[in-house]
């Protein structure tokens, strides 16, 4: 399968780049927070979602990526261990404009780990980058049962 290389420059775009890293293994210590280039570069292991759902015999793989924003004005942890914590399993990535075209970009990690970065506007980059390794299972998520609803 070709290596994957998205650009997100709208919500709608990030969307699209967030559900490809849905349940992507972030070490914590590979996230590079680079303010002298108003950059934020994060080494990963994205589960291909693509192999795994079209295929006639699904194919579980992580693939070693780079995510990318530019024009970051701060990045802020929360409930990360940056001197080699556990490794971080992400769920989705998010942007609220606050006052257009900048705004904040939100990581949202299982459990209750976040990045926030303060954007000038939304630039993004994802790309694989390394070699692909067999994952061995399909990434599951519980519904809680307690949701009010």
């Amino acid at each position: 399968m070709d290596r994957l290389k998205l650009v997100a420059l709208d919500t709608d775009d990030l969307e699209v780049v967030s559900a490809h890293l849905q349940d992507a293994v972030v070490n914590p210590a590979e996230v590079l927070w680079r303010p002298q280039e108003n950059r934020v570069v994060i080494g990963l292991d994205r589960f291909d979602w693509e192999a795994a759902a079209c295929s006639e015999k699904p194919v579980y793989k992580r693939r070693r990526a780079a995510l990318r924003f530019d024009r970051v004005r701060s990045c802020k942890a929360k409930d990360v261990d940056l001197a080699g914590g556990a490794p971080l399993s992400l769920l989705a990535v998010e942007f609220e404009e606050t006052d257009p075209p900048s705004g904040a970009v939100t990581l949202i990690f299982s459990g209750t780990a976040t990045f926030r970065l303060e954007v000038e506007c939304l630039e993004v980059e994802l790309a694989d980058i390394g070699p692909e390794r067999d994952a061995g299972c399909c990434p599951e998520h519980k519904i809680a049962s307690n949701v009010a609803g």
